[in-house]
């Protein structure tokens, strides 16, 4: 198994990044023929999810969609301002698991992984296990 670190800067507040590339990079160096990339966010207010990368305007509606599930103007008991964000990466998760084979991660045909930014700008790191 190998374990690589990935540093990303976020620019904005909120923002989903596309970091499909990035991972089939590391398949691609490692040579890994088959087996499982996993993926993790060592971040309370970060998280990653599976979604399609074709059309951007899906994130733009998730990210409206979470900011309607979650407001970031009501009084949350956390005295940090930033209890939306903790609660953001909860619902999308910390971790992704996706199976290779032939050197291809098997995600369907309009999928993506995205690092999911809830309380930046902020420098980040993902873990990426293959």
């Amino acid at each position: 198994m190998t374990i690589k670190t990935i540093s990303l800067v976020t620019d904005n507040k909120e923002e989903f990044i596309n970091i499909t590339s990035i991972i089939d990079r590391l398949i691609t160096k490692e040579d890994v023929k088959e087996g499982t990339v996993h993926v993790f966010v060592p971040h309370t207010t970060a998280g990653l999810m599976i979604n399609e990368c074709a059309d951007p305007n899906v994130a733009i509606d998730l990210k409206e969609y979470l900011d309607i599930l979650v407001p970031s103007d009501r009084k949350y008991l956390h005295k940090e301002g930033n209890s939306s964000a903790h609660i953001k990466a909860i619902i999308t998760g910390s971790c992704l698991n996706i199976p290779v084979l032939n050197s291809k991660m098997l995600l369907g045909t309009w999928q993506g992984i995205f690092f999911c930014e809830f309380d930046g700008p902020r420098n980040r790191s993902i873990h990426i296990s293959i």
